[in-house]
């Protein structure tokens, strides 16, 4: 998972960023413009205009350090309280993310692997041929070792072995109700089911099957996680995004079919790298030539395996950048060069202050200052690049139909405005797709 530092820490970092985000390169590019004026055939504003355009300029670098300062408090404490609550439950990683207690994955191991491990203590709790054809094998740790303690272990007694945590995963993005947006009726027009008979895969939570706006999608679900399908409004979100349809609102392919996989179900340990696995064979074994995984976290070894399994067979991997900020290191899967990476911006078509940075971005849309569908019935305000992602999935999956991986993503890419630096950069990636497909909320435009 990310790397959650202390508050002193991560406000030292917060505050480092002000100067980034007033002067650098790449954030000037994000400022407003100052067009000429006051001089006859144009030229420079007055001295009070400029004063009070850059004083809103300030004001957004203000808003915007506050709120990773909030979410640097968040976050820090979300870890606290998960790890508080659930001590027989979670363990705790190098970086301080947060794993399965008493579990270790094996990828792919041989014989000689497990007889290894077992001769240093190691019992095997489960092994499991994913949908695809890769073993895993989920291994317990000798009594009164952590899992730092056990992973170290295990990699001396068997370095040739494949090993890692069984971490755990989290969205990346947040939701707000909008009481006063009620669910609008479904109007039947011409793109209602421009994504009919098309297949798109979602790694999230479940999904509310009853919304209104996903009347005219297919959601096949199937649970990864304990405590079975768990509707929530993360995946109700991505999903509708994907593949919704009603009244002014509607996703990238409305009509689809989703096969939403819930690897978070009702447990504390939802969202581990071996759910999000089983989850991705799942998509292997479907023939969904498309996947949305809005959820970030470490490199896993097993995670991985599955990642470039399907990339070889030609799926399409679209995730979240994340929501760590411009100087956090990068996230997976978004950070693998298998998967296509997607950042958010906001209703000026800027960044997301909070949203990860890199040479990995591949694409850039909308992300906040949207609408997006909510368990119940409904809508949310929705923040964060969790949701900038199904736009691009539901973009390609309509690209995808007769042509190849690469001219779907080609094709995507010349639909892309560019925006900051010229050309491919570590903010936008090639640039916004996707803007048509924002709705704003209520007094929100």
């Amino acid at each position: 998972m990310e790397q959650f530092p202390d508050r002193k820490g991560a406000r030292r970092l917060v505050g480092a960023l002000a100067l980034v985000l007033a002067l650098a390169g790449p954030a000037a590019a994000q400022l407003p413009s100052l067009p000429g004026a006051g001089l006859p055939g144009g030229g420079l504003p007055s001295g009070g205009e400029v004063g009070g355009r850059v004083r809103g300029t300030l004001d957004d670098v203000q808003g915007s350090l506050e709120r990773l300062n909030d979410l640097a408090d968040q976050r820090v404490d979300a870890l606290k309280e998960l790890i508080r609550r659930h001590p027989r439950e979670i363990d705790i990683d190098d970086h301080g993310g947060p794993v399965v207690r008493g579990q270790i994955l094996a990828v792919a191991p041989t014989a000689a692997s497990l007889t290894a491990a077992q001769a240093a203590g190691f019992a095997i709790l489960r092994r499991e041929t994913l949908e695809g054809g890769l073993e895993a094998v989920i291994l317990s740790p000798p009594p009164g070792l952590n899992a730092r303690q056990a992973l170290k272990r295990l990699r001396k007694a068997d370095p040739a072995g494949d090993y890692d945590f069984n971490h755990i995963y989290s969205g990346a993005g947040e939701t707000a109700p909008l009481p006063m947006m009620a669910a609008a009726p479904v109007v039947a027009t011409g793109v209602q089911a421009a994504g009919g008979g098309l297949r798109i895969g979602l790694i999230d939570s479940g999904v509310d099957v009853g919304h209104p706006a996903l009347a005219v999608a297919r959601i096949e679900q199937r649970s990864f996680a304990p405590g079975g399908v768990r509707p929530a409004a993360h995946g109700t979100a991505a999903a509708s995004l994907l593949a919704g349809r009603a009244g002014a609102f509607r996703g990238a392919a409305p009509g689809a079919t989703v096969l939403a996989a819930d690897v978070y179900g009702t447990g504390p340990t939802g969202g581990s790298a071996d759910a999000v696995a089983r989850a991705l064979g799942w998509m292997e074994a479907s023939g969904a030539p498309v996947v949305n995984i809005s959820l970030v976290g470490p490199q896993n070894a097993l995670v991985r395996a599955m990642v470039r399994r399907l990339s070889a067979k030609g799926v399409l991997l679209v995730a979240a950048v994340g929501n760590d900020g411009p100087a956090a290191p990068p996230l997976y899967p978004a950070a693998w060069p298998e998967v296509i990476s997607v950042t958010g911006v906001d209703r000026r078509d800027r960044v997301l202050p909070e949203a990860c940075r890199g040479t990995h971005v591949d694409f850039a849309a909308p992300g906040s200052d949207m609408a997006a569908a909510r368990p119940g019935g409904g809508y949310s305000a929705m923040r964060g690049t969790s949701f900038a992602a199904p736009l691009v999935a539901g973009r390609l999956a309509l690209l995808r139909r007769g042509h190849s991986p690469a001219q779907a993503v080609a094709a995507l890419g010349a639909e892309a405005r560019d925006l900051g630096p010229r050309g491919p950069d570590r903010i936008y990636g090639r640039g916004l797709v996707a803007a048509d497909l924002r709705m704003a909320p209520p007094g929100r435009r």
